[in-house]
């Protein structure tokens, strides 16, 4: 099959377009999938410049976005059948999406939203259950909640979705943060009650507001250069939240504050293969009932049709560069 990957780590230039063999027939619980549709993540970025191919395999195949057609399942499998349409976000340590096939165990996908095409439905597994996992699993906050979430850097796709989630599923006044006009445009569109700059002293901005400190910050970008700002506009007992890799994070500001902080990483449950793996389709079911009805959009911005290295390498240097918008699909054909 045809696929995008690379040998070894590097730049983007290290992307190849390559023919390796069909992924093996599905057993237990994995699918296979014909894949229709990719998006871009920073993820893809970091693995393709620091870890090479997977043990056994001389290629790596970076991509886990994917939406696409059921194709084979394994003896195990009860949630899908041949034919599906589904939409995942799959796991770290497999073949990533940037393939004509891929096999992905069942806990990890959902039925794809009927009212979107393969490009839309592939701009939301990745963020949908990075955002969703983040506001609940994580922060565990509740629909009657209320308080100030601040969202940090909600311009890119995952603030994007956990903007419309918190809007949508809580009570809590949305505060996101942007420092170009293009990016509290969307922000504004995507539900936000309020954008700041995070450029700026963001505790005067939030009283400048009339709001009181935050009793929720989502931190998903630069969380080393705004620490400071958080352990100043975060309440007494606040929680704040994660998703970046800062070089360190120094946590004693927090404590006089009695605070919570942790971290997201939508790939640990299947890394680990924690008993509650199938959470990950319950989310993508979720949000799959949630765009039927309207309540939340994709977040596509930009579509691409050519899929071939020389193309997902200037993607991949494009979202290299910080300053994206929602999120680039890519059609396979």
């Amino acid at each position: 099959m045809k696929a995008v990957g690379y040998a070894a780590p590097g730049d983007a230039g290290v992307l190849q377009d390559i023919e390796i063999p069909d992924p093996a027939p599905p057993r237990g619980r994995q699918i296979r999938v014909r894949v229709r549709a990719v998006s871009l993540n920073p993820v893809d970025t970091k693995i393709r410049s620091r870890t090479g191919p997977l043990p056994g395999d001389e290629w790596r195949v970076p991509g886990w976005d994917a939406a696409g057609i059921v194709e084979a399942v394994g003896a195990d499998v009860a949630r899908f059948r041949p034919g599906d349409k589904v939409y995942y976000a799959g796991a770290l340590m497999s073949q990533g999406s940037n393939a004509e096939l891929q096999n992905v165990d069942e806990r990890l996908v959902g039925h794809m939203p009927a009212r979107l095409d393969w490009g839309q439905a592939a701009s939301l597994p990745l963020t949908g259950v990075t955002a969703w996992e983040m506001l609940f699993d994580r922060m565990r906050i509740a629909s009657g909640d209320t308080g100030t979430l601040l969202v940090v850097g909600a311009a890119g796709g995952v603030g994007s979705i956990l903007v419309q989630l918190a809007r949508k599923l809580t009570a809590l006044t949305v505060v996101a943060t942007a420092s170009r006009p293009q990016s509290e445009a969307w922000i504004r569109e995507m539900g936000a009650h309020h954008v700041i700059d995070h450029r700026r002293d963001m505790m005067a901005q939030l009283r400048e507001l009339g709001l009181d400190r935050a009793t929720h910050i989502a931190s998903l970008t630069a969380s080393d250069r705004h620490a400071a700002a958080y352990a100043e506009s975060l309440a007494p007992q606040g929680h704040l939240c994660l998703i970046d890799d800062p070089e360190t994070f120094d946590i004693l500001p927090f404590k006089r504050k009695s605070a919570t902080l942790s971290w997201e990483f939508m790939f640990t449950r299947s890394l680990f293969g924690t008993w509650d793996m199938d959470r990950q389709h319950d989310i993508l079911e979720q949000i799959s009932l949630l765009v039927q009805s309207g309540d939340i959009v994709p977040t596509e911005t930009r579509r691409v049709t050519r899929f071939d290295a020389a193309t997902m390498a200037q993607l991949h240097r494009d979202s290299e560069t910080g300053r994206s918008i929602g999120k680039t699909v890519v059609l396979l054909d």
